[in-house]
């Protein structure tokens, strides 16, 4: 009997998820403001200059179906 071992397989950083989710979906930056509220905060949580607030975090699992669990991590 063969033995498996298990690495645990660390969550991705919120940011990364975005983009990621983005790239699969071949999604604009332009739809992706939409979702977030405006340009200019799209511009500044894919920088990292501003977190993302709740209401963020609930559109993009209900829109991008990106998990709340690697959303709500600190980064």
């Amino acid at each position: 009997m063969k033995k498996f071992l298990h690495f645990p397989i660390p969550k991705p950083n919120p940011i990364e998820a975005i983009k990621f989710r983005m790239e699969q979906r071949n999604m604009s930056e332009s739809k992706l403001s939409k979702i977030l509220g405006t340009r200019s905060r799209k511009s500044e949580i894919l920088s990292g200059k501003r977190k993302l607030s709740l209401t963020m975090i609930r559109n993009l699992r209900e829109k991008l179906n990106i998990p709340a669990e690697v959303l709500i991590q600190l980064y």
